[in-house]
């Protein structure tokens, strides 16, 4: 394992990153995996595990895909601890609800409350896509500034859509109710986006559209003992480093309706020195995102048994 901690980072995937069987092989080849897993399932009092492993429709319901990210990324984390027990990270970041999985990896949340915390995100993401129906478009080929422009025109009054992820230069996701998103995406075909396209979802994270939940969220985060993290962790909200339990607080508060700043994020962190980011949990969506921001940095994904195995003989 070829890594200097100092310029390291590790990165936590979000939603849109499952894939039916994640885990599965990491599982079956680590035990420290699989006992991950088990405490998981024993902490919900039902097999998410197998959930994961056998069921992609129940996979992709937001109950259940919240928490199974979170648990397939600290199973990865922990295998990558028992190979390298030393190493301390120049700093960590997650993904939307990646920045809870980042604060229990950075020993702010434990793996119990990190684990109900994101259950209870799910619940009431899904609750709030019932009683506040939105949805979410992509959007490619237009900066920042032009598509918050665009979503300002095409939001009146709690008729509203804004940026919800700035994932890299040129790829965006908007947020909203239904037909402020149309008028959205007309605008943006106006001018000349690549490509905007409505996604197959009826939920509209990091919008308005989250304060029907913000209340019990906010409820459930109050009963969640955070403490301030061993490592960095830089925040979607502010995309700088939570530095106390107040300012986690706040960010994780927040974070339902203001944009996940993503590229903003993965700038700072390399700002600060860091040249390989470790992405942890299922797939590559973070590692492929990186290649966008700057290509100057390298990316690694650590999900599976082949993925350690091929970082280990490097």
């Amino acid at each position: 394992m070829n890594l200097t901690p100092q310029k390291t980072a590790f990165l936590f995937p979000g939603q849109g990153s499952q894939a039916l069987g994640m885990g599965k092989e990491l599982a079956s080849t680590y035990t420290i995996a699989r006992e991950t897993f088990e405490e998981a399932d024993q902490i919900l009092g039902f097999s998410l595990s197998e959930m994961m492993w056998a069921d992609g429709d129940a996979l992709n319901d937001t109950v259940n895909t919240q928490p199974a990210l979170f648990v397939h990324s600290i199973a990865a984390l922990r295998v990558f601890m028992r190979n390298a027990p030393n190493f301390e990270p120049a700093c960590l970041s997650g993904h939307s609800l990646g920045e809870i999985t980042a604060l229990c990896a950075a020993q702010s949340i434990s793996f119990s409350d990190g684990l109900k915390l994101v259950r209870r995100r799910g619940e009431l993401m899904r609750y709030a896509g019932e009683i506040a129906p939105g949805g979410m478009a992509a959007i490619l080929g237009l900066d920042i500034p032009t598509l918050d422009k665009i979503c300002a025109e095409a939001s009146q009054g709690e008729d509203a859509v804004q940026v919800a992820n700035d994932n890299c230069p040129g790829q965006v996701v908007i947020s909203g109710t239904k037909p402020a998103l149309k008028r959205a995406i007309d605008l943006a075909n106006d001018a000349g986006a690549r490509r905007a396209i409505s996604l197959p979802v009826s939920v509209a994270p990091h919008s308005v559209l989250m304060r029907t939940i913000q209340r019990e969220f906010d409820e459930a985060l109050a009963d969640v003992d955070i403490a301030e993290a061993s490592f960095p962790v830089v925040g979607n909200v502010i995309a700088q480093p939570l530095s106390t339990v107040a300012e986690i607080e706040a960010d994780l508060r927040a974070q339902l309706t203001s944009r996940v700043r993503w590229t903003e994020s993965i700038q700072y962190i390399i700002a600060q020195g860091v040249e390989t980011f470790v992405e942890l949990g299922s797939k590559n969506v973070l590692t492929g995102l990186l290649r966008r921001i700057d290509r100057s940095v390298k990316g690694i994904p650590l999900g599976e048994a082949k993925d350690f195995e091929r970082m280990i003989k490097s």
